[in-house]
């Protein structure tokens, strides 16, 4: 008998447990409230229009005639046809038998592995979502990085010594809130393309763009079904973080090995995946109504606004940063030349304020940390307070 010995190649501990861990031993040592713009964990409820579904939902559960048992293992009809609504108005057409509903699109970022070989290297921005490195050291594959700093505004480009063959994208990007535009895709697109390379694109935070000439899909670029899969989730756009829903969209036209991935994604599904809950699924078709999209922009349009203040505050001070406008993070340069986990230690144990080290998002995360708009606005007020007092910045 032997173990994976991949998984001895991984940290010791997971970034956001270790955060958990020191924060835990912190607020044993003090009185003082503390402020958590760490994890990005939402904290406004779902809205009513998702609820009352559910809850509709939930009363069919409880009736002969109503009651569901086992559901179609892609999703059901209902839900699948309702993301190509979603799709059909960014102007992207799809076939319900492309959408495949899972449990959340992290996942679905580990569990789409499965259909590559572990033969194939994979290309991984730097600094980027711990899942995508350790769920691939798990699985012994070969991985290369693309560079993201703040010269390229974190949003690296296709290098043309690098080959690869899965690329994984994340736009808005998970830590640092860059989103790409409409031509920097299309040449990631075309790298792609010419390298018969298939790009694995992250949309979980699309509702968060704002700017309406940025792409909300990869899909908005020509060619892209040809070359990308693409994962979304409920957890930021509708507050899902603990009713758990996402999908996953494999087009008909991508192809590899002569083998469409569509239908060996359908394969892995239904022989390891049993369905999201029916009355999820109810929940999540009413996110697409036009009575629930309004009601979650509602609540996209205040996390923006914490983010604005966080912005605001940090500009104020002369603290360098990206994100936050299209993005509920906000990326920053750790004042006074500090390490990330220095800034970190220091922010809580000055001003019992927690956020995210980057250097836990890897090599070029260091010197710069990830606050988050999820934590409230009288937390914000009262952390951006707390910064102030510290003397951080030109202060």
């Amino acid at each position: 008998m032997r173990i994976n010995e991949n998984y001895l190649k991984l940290k010791d501990s997971y970034l956001f447990s270790l955060i958990a861990k020191k924060v835990k031993e912190r607020a044993t040592q003090s009185d003082e409230r503390l402020i958590r713009l760490g994890i990005g964990d939402v904290t406004l409820p779902i809205v009513p229009a998702v609820t009352d579904a559910m809850q509709r939902a939930v009363a069919e559960m409880g009736s002969m005639s109503t009651f569901k048992g086992y559901g179609e293992e892609q999703g059901y009809s209902f839900l699948r046809q309702a993301i190509c609504g979603y799709y059909a108005k960014k102007g992207v057409t799809l076939r319900d038998d492309e959408v495949f509903v899972s449990d959340g699109a992290k996942s679905d970022l580990g569990n789409i592995l499965d259909i590559f070989s572990v033969d194939n290297s994979v290309l991984i921005p730097d600094p980027v979502y711990p899942v995508y490195v350790d769920t691939n050291i798990m699985a012994g594959r070969n991985i290369l990085y693309v560079s993201g700093n703040k010269e390229n505004g974190f949003l690296p480009m296709p290098e043309k010594e690098i080959k690869a063959d899965i690329i994984y994208l994340c736009s808005p990007n998970n830590p640092t809130g860059a989103v790409y535009n409409s031509m920097q895709l299309e040449e990631w697109v075309n790298y792609a393309v010419e390298h018969d390379a298939v790009i694995l694109f992250d949309s979980a935070y699309e509702i968060f763009i704002k700017d309406g000439n940025l792409p909300t899909s990869i899909y908005q670029i020509d060619g892209a079904k040809k070359c990308a899969i693409e994962f979304c989730s409920f957890s930021k756009t509708a507050g899902f973080t603990g009713t758990r829903c996402g999908y996953t969209v494999v087009p008909h036209e991508l192809v590899r090995g002569g083998a469409a991935l569509n239908k060996l994604w359908l394969r892995r599904q239904t022989t390891k995946f049993n369905g999201v809950p029916y009355v999820v699924q109810r929940g999540a078709e009413a996110v697409f109504t036009d009575e629930g999209l309004a009601q979650i922009k509602d609540n996209v349009a205040i996390y923006l606004e914490v983010a604005r203040v966080i912005a605001d505050t940090l500009t104020e001070l002369g603290i360098w940063f990206t994100g936050g406008r299209n993005s509920p993070y906000i990326w920053l340069k750790c004042p006074n030349d500090m390490s990330s986990w220095d800034f970190f230690d220091y922010l809580l144990d000055k001003a019992n304020v927690v956020g995210t080290p980057g250097a836990g998002f890897g090599t070029n995360g260091e010197g710069y940390f990830r606050l988050t708009a999820f934590g409230g606005m009288e937390n914000v007020i009262e952390a951006m307070q707390r910064f102030r007092k510290l003397g951080l910045g030109r202060a």
